[in-house]
């Protein structure tokens, strides 16, 4: 049994929504419940915009699939109860002191290629320890780099050519997408990505991959014949609700 069932559970039928229903609220104002995303932008020194997108993605799915997530675990209950509804994530921007304070709550710091995210264990949005609650979450983006070719052995995150993202935007998406698609793989396929440390390749789609990869109507079928994963936004911030933001592939 993994964390992640509620969300394997949820994710043809959230597919198949009209796009009106996506956001609408699962919870009463004060038991909104969300995962912070602490990116690390210094500013003398910001990282690629790729690599961070990528420890995001990876952070995420480590909180979620560590050992104190699992039943028993010292992390399961939050867990638990995010992942049984909308997946939010707030992506916020740290550096210097703060962000070294942001180490000291639950979570994990991944590193990928000299960038560096820590996503924390999920809990109510009225309970934000005022450290974190204080990091902002606007006013900063990264400009669009040159990653090339994605590793042929890694799970792919492939962003929506047509849908402009702040990098806190797309760090959030990726975040689901590894989730979702996590969700849906066997135990063995799980542990060998385990073993990976859960890394990922994001890359911007072209516009015909895109359209080749989408599963349309038919999310079923795009995961048993492509193995690929749609993210659709429900639409609190930035893009209109049903938006679908990423394509994730299991390679």
């Amino acid at each position: 049994m993994s964390v992640l069932d509620p969300l394997a559970a949820r994710y043809a039928s959230w597919l198949g929504l009209p796009a009106e229903e996506t956001a609408l609220p699962e919870a009463a104002p004060g038991e909104v419940r969300a995962m912070p995303v602490i990116l690390r932008l210094e500013k003398a020194e910001p990282p690629a915009r790729t690599p961070l997108l990528e420890a995001a993605a990876t952070a995420a799915l480590a909180v979620c699939l560590d050992e104190r997530a699992q039943p028993g675990g010292e992390w399961h209950e939050p867990v638990h109860d995010w992942v049984s509804g909308h997946i939010r994530k707030v992506a916020r921007r740290a550096r210097g002191a703060h962000w070294a304070a942001a180490q000291d709550f639950p979570g994990i710091t991944v590193t990928t290629g000299g960038a560096e995210v820590r996503a924390l264990v999920p809990g109510r949005v009225v309970d934000v320890p005022k450290e974190i609650g204080r990091l902002q979450i606007s006013g900063s983006d990264l400009p669009p780099d040159e990653p090339g070719p994605a590793a042929d052995d890694l799970p792919l995150l492939l962003l929506n050519p047509e849908v402009a993202m702040t990098v806190g935007k797309a760090a959030a998406q990726v975040g689901h997408g590894t989730m979702i698609l996590a969700s849906l793989l066997g135990a063995a396929e799980l542990a060998a990505w385990a073993e990976r440390g859960y890394a990922c390749a994001v890359r911007t789609a072209t516009i015909g991959q895109w359209k080749q990869l989408h599963p349309g109507d038919d999310p079923a079928g795009a995961w048993r014949e492509r193995r690929v994963v749609a993210v659709r936004d429900a639409g609190f911030t930035e893009v209109e609700p049903g938006t679908v933001t990423v394509l994730a592939q299991w390679r």
